[in-house]
């Protein structure tokens, strides 16, 4: 199932009194299972020197989230001046934090540059001369184009705006090394949601190969290679979970071999979102309108600003009707949000329990790139995120937003340009 079966008897005979508390919509974390994952994935690279997950802020960039992953000794993946903020507040040291990002404006390289820097993480040859300062580590994001067959989600490499080509990867450090660069990482991504392990497997022998043959070239030595994240989670029932324990072992064995072959090997980094917290999530809305036309329908309390995985790609996220998991899914839904936008749905001609106002319907996975991806069109506005604890207790991590909030760009300093 989509939902652990832990999480799952955790939070549904709660979920009646959370809703009386603090209302729906919410979004509401696993403080345990996010700690499980983590641990799950310390464990199986342990046989690897250095490796460090730094977990992709953009996927869940709520405070009480990363305060969890650095607890657990994880860095932060930032891509965005807030995102930089977020993990600086929380007392990430310089090395704590890759910075990638890509079409980086000044204004983002010189902030990633405060207070120590950050693992800049460069997406393109030509971003070189545009860095003020230049620091001493120094990393590319490897674009493999017609190398490597696309994911299919992420699409083929070569169709990516993302990444320093093949052909330009020994110039790019060539170049960095003029500017004075000593320390050096390789990064790639070129997957997301994968369930297959050999691809991610395959993924790490190519970074590999492309640091041997940069090091051949330059006679620099790698202090890290990140493999990304695209570690996938299985949103349909019928999936099965991403294969780590046989993961693991086969990267393993490839960073062991490079070892053998050159006397030393790279740390391997990992920058995780999805995996670590999709699962942990769930989106709890009421049912407060049926419609029967064409299709039925049941209108939610909740619409895509709180989350758009289903409209922007197509995503199946699994619903269960609190008080209904063992009736029979005798009825075909849309289940939908207020939006003026037709594809403000959750889920499309989905068998579902007979469905009523009043019930509370509980949308899994939304642990990741959920709240996150949350906007304002229509005037709706984001719901608030709760953290069911590890102890039991149920805490707001991030209130609602208002209309107060909604109007506050209008609250500043006439300025006008004189013709």
């Amino acid at each position: 199932m989509p939902m652990s079966a832990s999480f799952k008897d955790r939070l549904f005979p709660r979920i009646p009194a959370i809703q009386q508390q603090f209302q729906t919509p919410f979004h509401i974390y696993d403080e345990a299972g996010i700690r499980e994952t983590g641990a799950t994935l310390i464990k199986a690279f342990s046989g690897i020197p250095g490796f460090r997950e730094f977990f992709a802020v953009k996927a869940l960039p709520n405070r009480e989230i990363l305060k969890l992953m650095k607890e657990m000794g994880f860095g932060f993946d930032c891509s965005s001046i807030p995102e930089l903020i977020q993990a600086r507040e929380l007392g990430a040291k310089p090395e704590d934090i890759m910075f990638t990002s890509n079409n980086t404006s000044q204004e983002e390289f010189e902030f990633a540059a405060k207070d120590g820097g950050c693992i800049l993480n460069l997406d393109d040859i030509s971003l070189i001369d545009k860095v003020p300062v230049f620091p001493e580590l120094i990393c590319f994001r490897y674009n493999p184009g017609p190398r490597r067959t696309g994911n299919v989600i992420i699409g083929n490499p070569e169709e990516a705006k993302y990444g320093v080509s093949h052909e330009q990867v020994v110039e790019a450090y060539r170049r960095a090394q003029a500017r004075g660069a000593k320390r050096f990482g390789l990064h790639t991504m070129v997957a997301s949601n994968e369930l297959d392990y050999t691809y991610i497997v395959e993924t790490a022998r190519m970074v590999l190969e492309v640091a041997e043959e940069v090091e051949a070239a330059l006679g620099i030595q790698f202090e890290f290679v990140n493999i990304g994240g695209g570690f996938g989670i299985p949103y349909r029932p019928e999936q099965k979970a991403l294969d780590l324990p046989t993961m693991s072992k086969e990267i393993t064995a490839i960073f062991d071999g490079f070892r053998a072959r050159h006397g030393h090997a790279p740390a391997m980094y990992m920058e995780s979102g999805r995996f670590m917290t999709g699962p942990h999530g769930a989106l709890v809305a009421t049912a407060i309108n049926s419609k029967d036309t064409y299709r039925k329908y049941i209108g939610l309390d909740a619409c895509m600003s709180s989350l758009m995985r289903p409209a922007l790609y197509g995503s199946y996220h699994h619903i269960d009707v609190l008080g209904k998991e063992g009736v029979e899914a005798s009825e075909v839904y849309d289940v939908v949000g207020s939006l003026c936008e037709n594809n403000d749905k959750f889920a499309i001609q989905r068998e579902l329990p007979p469905i009523e106002d009043g019930d509370l319907v509980v949308i899994h996975d939304s642990g990741a790139h959920g709240h996150a991806m949350g906007f304002q069109y229509n005037g709706r506005l984001r719901p608030k995120e709760l953290m069911l604890r590890a102890d039991g207790r149920v805490e707001l991590i991030r209130r609602a937003e208002t209309v107060e909030d909604y109007f506050a760009t209008y609250n500043f300093e006439p300025s006008v340009l004189k013709p």
